[in-house]
């Protein structure tokens, strides 16, 4: 079977390995496809799911942040070890070894996971154009979608627009550490209830849904397969510590920053009981520290937010779509290209049809994207007992990470069962 350019940079896995742990220093310059992912999933989507679970229910689902720590370890874990095995990305391998309808069913359900993604990023980014200058949502997506466009074919404009989003994206989680600060800080005995306590007060099981599809999705981990192919990632990387790493390092920015804004909302918004219905309810989180800007901080971070993960998000559909089909997976080439310019169309129409507001657009799109955890979770948790990934290479099987991993699935499915 023909590899693909991100297949071929990863190490064979006829090769013998012996690693050693890597220094600290050495191991943070490893760290690469969690910041890229980081940025895809701290996106409009993010946000909104996590202020909704502070403002509606308090600091009662904080302990949510607990499985999503551990499923998102176990998924980039499981799928990292797969890939340096069998020299193969997720969807590679599942065509490889069970054949092209299996690859096909879970590169579609993936790529319409990230579809329903986009049309969240879509959404937060009118909602930000309304946020700063007070026009229509629609418009303000529209004009979003322009610069998207011409980013795609434009040299050079995406590296700098990027680090404009990275500066808007840390701004806004300076503003709700600032906030935190202004309010007096968390009720430090109800934040440690609310992490030991396990409940699901009624009607949360949909917005903790959302929350963990986007905070530790199957998708984000699948996808780290291809950018380690970029990163030039090799089999001892595994085992040396740097792909536990920039694991890691992932989930801990996920964790701060949204446990951050579900504070910030049980703390501003839950007392009062008000609720997130639409942009200027998300800008009243940092009302506290903002005042009157509060409304251009907030429009600024879901821009320099959605501008990030849209980017992403819409080449990794198309890299899950073409990878199902056994096509090329270069960002590069023409069929990722134009094929996330189709996206980003379809998602515009999609939501520029719905009649409601921006932010309950972006909350259903964001339950949405679990379509994908059922099927490729199901291929993944078969993957990593696979005699080939562990006792033919010559590698005791992992048999910690391969409990994490079904309990991880099975956590999901319970979970979208009870949700619907």
């Amino acid at each position: 079977m023909q590899k693909t350019d991100l297949e071929k940079v990863i190490v064979s896995p006829d090769e013998t390995v012996q690693s050693k742990r890597l220094p600290l220093r050495v191991l943070l310059k490893k760290i690469g496809p969690s910041i890229i992912l980081t940025g895809i999933v701290l996106g409009p989507g993010s946000i909104t799911t996590a202020a909704m679970l502070g403002s509606n229910y308090g600091y009662s689902m904080l302990w949510l942040l607990i499985p999503i720590a551990f499923m998102g370890i176990a998924f980039m874990m499981t799928t990292y070890r797969v890939t340096v095995m069998t020299g193969m990305p997720t969807i590679a391998a599942i065509r490889h070894f069970y054949g092209k309808w299996p690859a096909i069913l879970v590169g579609i359900t993936t790529f319409l996971s990230c579809l329903f993604f986009t049309i969240g990023n879509i959404s937060g980014t009118g909602a930000g154009f309304n946020l700063i200058f007070g026009i229509d949502w629609r418009l303000g997506a529209l004009i979003m979608i322009v610069l998207m466009l011409y980013c795609y074919f434009s040299h050079g404009v995406y590296g700098k627009i990027e680090k404009i989003s990275g500066i808007c994206v840390l701004a806004m989680i300076v503003a709700f550490y600032a906030t935190l600060v202004a309010t007096g800080g968390p009720d430090w005995g109800q934040v440690g209830h609310g992490l030991t306590h396990f409940a699901a007060p009624s009607g949360s099981l949909v917005a903790a849904l959302g929350f963990i599809a986007t905070s530790c999705s199957i998708t984000a981990s699948m996808y780290g397969t291809y950018l380690g192919g970029e990163k030039k990632w090799r089999k001892e990387d595994y085992f040396n510590g740097a792909m536990l790493a920039d694991a890691a390092s992932h989930i801990v920015e996920v964790v701060l920053i949204s446990g951050a804004i579900v504070l910030v909302g049980a703390i501003v918004l839950h007392p009062t009981m008000a609720k997130i219905t639409n942009s200027a309810d998300l800008a009243r989180l940092i009302q506290p520290i903002m005042g009157n800007a509060a409304n251009i901080v907030m429009g600024i971070a879901l821009l320099g937010a959605g501008f990030a993960a849209l980017l992403g998000n819409t080449q990794r559909g198309m890299v899950f779509l073409n990878a199902g089909f056994g096509k090329a997976t270069g960002l590069e080439t023409r069929s990722i290209r134009y094929g996330s310019l189709a996206i980003l169309a379809s998602a515009a129409v999609v939501a520029f049809l719905y009649g409601g507001s921006p932010v309950q657009l972006i909350f259903i799109a964001n339950v949405a994207t679990s379509i994908s955890t059922p099927v490729a979770g199901l291929f993944i948790c078969l993957l990593i007992f696979r005699k080939e990934v562990n006792q033919d290479q010559g590698y005791r099987p992992p048999r910690l990470l391969q409990v994490a991993m079904v309990v991880s699935y099975l956590f999901n499915l319970v979970l979208i069962l009870f949700a619907f």
